[in-house]
């Protein structure tokens, strides 16, 4: 090259020379400053010494194949310098040919330095497509990564989990301390998330307090289980924030391809119904999406017209079940469950159909129907000389509205010659918790009236002293979930005696739901525990055979057995 070309290169640009063999023959002082190599060390080295081993084979093979034949060639390459770094450049490749022979003598190259460049743009490529707060895959390329996952899993024909996961308490954090709070409690979330998944799998930030999963080669439900229980673990173990330590659990949907064969968005779409399940049977706990269920859900307005329609046609019905103290033996109450004598399928169990009315004003609709329903029965039994208090299930929908106050007592007015304390209303902990101030001053008014108050489902969410401290309801129930296990269950058989110990404490009684066995009853009376109900004690019956089998009940001799013993 001229000389005074050759000075003019090397004010403005990366320059260097190649023989045939890709080895340095030149070098500019730009070239030695950015790779990190003296001139002394690049003369003679072969090209590949700067080889970042980002590029794959054919990009290099492409580049000596249109040089060697005498062409330009042009592109962005990414070299390594002597101190390991990467820098990028724009190259131009122009081969030097011989003016007689045409044939190609050299290699120059002309480089500029774009490293710059290339961080910027892959900055606001990061920014696009990421959360700022967390470092996560935002909304944007959660899609993007979703439709690969997918890609990959119809072609190798794996299975693939969409994850839906929602933090239950994050409002509570940012309004008792702070958003500030609130933000680096996320970021903790997301570390912690990021630690447990593997390489291949995704973690991504969709909104507020809600993550994604994508979770890929699993193999079998079980394993899916294994995931997601470690999931829920990993949330719910405290946090120190701020020098305050913290609690947040997570409520977990989840959907599973090929199973669920739909493109991305229904799959999220999937994942969050099923979150809200999880959310709803009590939070804590992930639901794995039905796609089989998800085909009745479809025609929810019918199903729920269609129970509108068994409301005023009559077809609901009461069926009461007994609530025993089993080291007297004497029934001390009954539960109303609902029923419906479907004209043609016969009793449906509520499970069947309550849970497409829950989140409609249907339910308050039937809520008020069955407050009626059993003053009504109160009322009757009154009249015999029979005085069982009765517990109805209260719907979230129901309680939580502004006028449930007013309603109940207007309801107790309709049927003043019933003892209002024969009225128990059960609220489910998860419900409770919600909203615990409303929750609280509506029981206490709703106290003041003379209802009782029973807390079902209690241990199965978010359990602590402070809630049981301000609902001050008469009863506690203990899940049939935990009794039905105590038998060999540590656990369960822990959180049993546990909740025992907290409503002796508290001065609330106790009642233990799912009964299965004199085994159980046995252990339960050991515990301290002496009312229970379940299927072992009796079904669920129509208000007409009541006053029978009341009459007939004797407790299992064991029981009384034990009576004496204790």
């Amino acid at each position: 090259m001229d000389e005074k070309y050759r000075r003019a290169v090397d004010a403005a640009a990366i320059f260097s020379e190649t023989d045939l063999n890709g080895r340095i023959i030149h070098v500019n002082d730009r070239f030695c400053a950015i790779s990190g190599y003296s001139r002394e060390e690049l003369l003679g080295a072969d090209h590949r010494l700067l080889n970042s081993g980002l590029h794959p084979g054919d990009f290099f093979a492409t580049m000596w194949r249109t040089i060697a034949l005498g062409k330009v060639w042009k592109g962005e390459i990414c070299n390594r310098a002597k101190d390991g770094s990467l820098y990028w450049v724009d190259s131009t490749m122009v081969p030097v040919l011989d003016e007689v022979t045409g044939r190609v003598m050299r290699y120059v190259s002309i480089r500029f330095d774009v490293s710059e460049k290339r961080q910027l743009l892959h900055s606001l490529e990061w920014r696009v497509g990421h959360d700022v707060l967390t470092g996560l895959p935002n909304r944007a390329f959660l899609f993007d990564l979703l439709d690969q996952a997918l890609t990959f899993s119809r072609a190798e024909d794996v299975p693939l989990a969409v994850c839906m996961l929602d933090l239950d308490g994050f409002k509570a954090v940012n309004d008792g301390y702070g958003h500030a709070c609130g933000d680096l409690l996320l970021v903790e979330v997301a570390k912690r998330l990021r630690e447990i998944v593997r390489g291949e799998d995704v973690v991504a930030r969709l909104a507020g307090d809600e993550f994604v999963l994508i979770l890929r080669y699993v193999s079998d439900v079980s394993e899916l289980r294994a995931a997601l229980n470690r999931v829920l673990g990993v949330i719910s173990a405290p946090y120190s924030i701020l020098g305050k330590e913290l609690h947040v659990y997570a409520s977990v949907g989840v959907t599973l391809f090929p199973v669920d064969n739909e493109d991305a968005e229904t799959l999220l779409r999937h994942a969050d119904q099923a979150m809200y399940v999880a959310k709803q049977s009590g939070r804590n706990r992930f639901h794995l999406f039905d796609v089989v269920h998800d085909r009745e859900v479809k025609a929810t307005y019918q199903t729920v017209a269609r129970v509108r329609q068994a409301l005023l046609n009559h077809e609901l019905r009461l069926h009461f079940q007994p609530r025993v103290n089993m080291r007297s033996g004497t029934v001390v109450g009954f539960e109303a469950l609902l029923r419906w004598e479907h004209p043609e399928r016969g009793v449906v169990p509520p499970r069947e159909f309550l849970p497409w009315v829950e989140e409609t004003d249907l339910i308050v609709d039937i809520g008020e129907w069955v407050m009626e329903q059993v003053l009504v029965q109160l009322s009757q039994w009154q009249r015999l000389g029979l005085q069982w208090p009765v517990s109805i299930n209260i719907a979230a929908r129901h309680f939580q509205r502004a006028d449930f106050f007013e309603r109940l007592k207007g309801v107790l007015q309709r049927h003043a010659s019933v003892s209002p304390r024969l009225l128990d209303l059960e609220i489910v902990e998860s419900v409770a918790i919600e909203n615990i101030q409303h929750v609280s001053t509506c029981l206490r008014a709703c106290q003041a009236l003379g209802v009782r108050f029973s807390l079902g489902d209690f241990g199965t969410g978010h359990s602590s002293l402070s809630y049981l401290k301000r609902l001050h309801t008469q009863t506690i129930k203990i899940d049939k979930s935990f009794v039905r296990d105590i038998l060999h269950d540590r656990d369960d058989l822990a959180l049993t005696t546990a909740v025992i110990g907290l409503a002796r404490a508290f001065g609330r009684e106790v009642v233990a739901e799912g009964l299965h066995s004199v085994e159980h009853g046995q252990l339960l009376l050991r515990l301290g525990c002496e009312v229970a109900q379940g299927y072992f004690i009796a079904r669920p019956m129509p208000a007409s055979e009541v006053p029978g089998w009341v009459a007939g009940f004797a407790a299992p001799i064991q029981w009384q057995a034990l009576d004496q013993v204790v």
